[in-house]
């Protein structure tokens, strides 16, 4: 018998690739942190002789979620200016508190609040965007999670940073402490065509081609957005984009609720990826993004929850659920955006725009083994005639029951392994207290 650390047998199992079909009455087999086969249970248990064989009869096993775009740190700012238009929940509330109260010990906080929140919700994979990445990496890897760190670039000073130049310096120096890490790795991350100059974009485009780095960027976002492009540069945010070289493989357009048709073509031709943030559009009324026209145009469409601040959760099932409901409902049609390709949305589809399909986002021999079991012996999701469809409709992220990163298990039995759950909602319930003081005080 071959030995393994570690066999699951599942109800179902759902890799996601190379097929989408689901597994009846299978198990997994980790080996060093990585998935060596997946087998019919009875084969799995003759063959492999594991240190530790978990049964889960009534859940299915899939790959762990992607979050492809979130600004982690935020979740302390949740519900702070709920019920406003973008530009005035970010001009007159957000960018107020973070000049006010952003640094090192906010951002730890606040990360590892949202590292809790989306291990639970079954997320393995978070691609982040906000100051003080250093201190969000450090969260991560101290968590076991994965993550994509931004190198976050703005045109106005911050804790962080007093200027382009040293946000681009301090993050490359942010990807070179990680360039070897099995967790963390880095994406540019200028914050939006309307917040970043043109040389600086031409600098990232420059060293994002030459280290093959995805570029993480909020792109038209919003009707104000578009037209303020049209106004300063006398073009579109994304034909500027284009024109400066920046439509290409490496972009992650993020939100993406304006494109004409030309501009969906020009993404799937360029190879592009597109970060569909349902609940966060909807709730600043920012746009609907085209989703069934951008797959049926082959533009990878990965999923994300946007920060906590203005969605209001990390939850990478309500996002499934919203965004399959939308897709339909703006097509005209059921079968839009099925629950196989949003539960690919979800996973692969995030990884590939991280760059990292070859590593997670499904369930195949030799990857990381990033995963999460749900539990749907509950009356929500019973009975079940097609696991995939359940995970997409009717399931809810308090059904995932365990979580691993890398074969190592950071959620067992609904609960945290690694990370004191009731130390991290204490020191957010400080953070409140501090932040309403001092504005009642103004």
């Amino acid at each position: 018998m071959e030995k393994a650390d570690t066999l699951i047998k599942a109800r179902w199992i759902v890799p996601v690739a190379p097929h989408t079909r689901h597994l009846d009455h299978h198990a997994l087999v980790i080996r060093q942190g990585r998935i060596v086969t997946i087998l019919p249970a009875a084969e799995a248990e003759a063959h492999f002789e594991a240190d530790e064989v978990i049964d889960r009869p009534g859940h299915v096993l899939l790959p762990g979620l992607v979050n492809a775009h979130t600004h982690a740190a935020m979740t302390l700012l949740r519900g702070l200016a709920d019920d406003l238009p973008l530009m005035t929940w970010l001009e007159h509330h957000i960018w107020p508190a973070e000049r006010r109260w952003v640094g090192a010990e906010f951002v730890a906080h606040g990360s590892e609040l949202a590292v809790a929140e989306m291990l639970l919700g079954g997320i393995t994979t978070f691609a982040d965007m906000y100051f003080f990445p250093d201190v969000v990496a450090r969260i991560a890897a101290h968590a076991g999670m994965r993550a994509a760190i931004g190198m976050i670039l703005v045109q106005f000073p911050s804790a962080w940073a007093s200027g382009p130049a040293e946000y681009l310096h301090k993050g490359l120096a942010l990807r070179d402490e990680y360039r070897d890490h099995p967790l963390i790795t880095t994406t540019f991350a200028p914050h939006a065509p309307y917040t970043v100059a043109d040389e600086d974009f031409v600098r990232i485009r420059r060293l994002a081609d030459e280290l093959e780095v995805p570029v993480h960027m909020h792109v038209h976002e919003t009707a104000d957005e578009v037209a303020r492009g049209m106004a300063e540069h006398g073009c579109r945010p994304l034909a500027r984009l284009g024109r400066l070289g920046l439509v290409s493989p490496m972009l992650m357009a993020v939100h993406a609720t304006w494109l004409e048709t030309e501009e969906i073509a020009a993404l799937a031709a360029a190879g592009s990826s597109v970060v569909h943030c349902p609940e966060s559009n909807l709730k600043l009324a920012s746009g609907f993004c085209p989703l069934d026209r951008l797959l049926r145009a082959g533009v990878n469409v990965a999923l994300g929850t946007d920060g906590a601040a203005s969605n209001n959760d990390l939850d990478l099932f309500g996002e499934m659920r919203t965004a399959a409901l939308l897709g339909k409902g703006l097509a005209g049609a059921a079968d839009a955006a099925n629950a196989t390709a949003i539960l690919a949305m979800a996973t692969l589809n995030g990884a590939r725009a991280l760059g990292l399909a070859d590593e997670v986002g499904s369930l195949e021999p030799g990857k990381w083994a990033d995963m999460c079991c749900v539990d749907l012996r509950r009356p929500a999701t019973s009975p079940v005639y097609d696991p995939v469809a359940q995970l997409v409709y009717a399931a809810s992220r308090d059904q995932v029951s365990d979580v691993w990163v890398a074969g190592r298990r950071l959620v067992s039995d609904h609960r945290l392994t690694r990370l004191d759950e009731d130390a991290i909602i204490a020191r957010a319930a400080d953070w409140r207290d501090r932040i309403a003081e001092a504005d009642s005080r103004e």
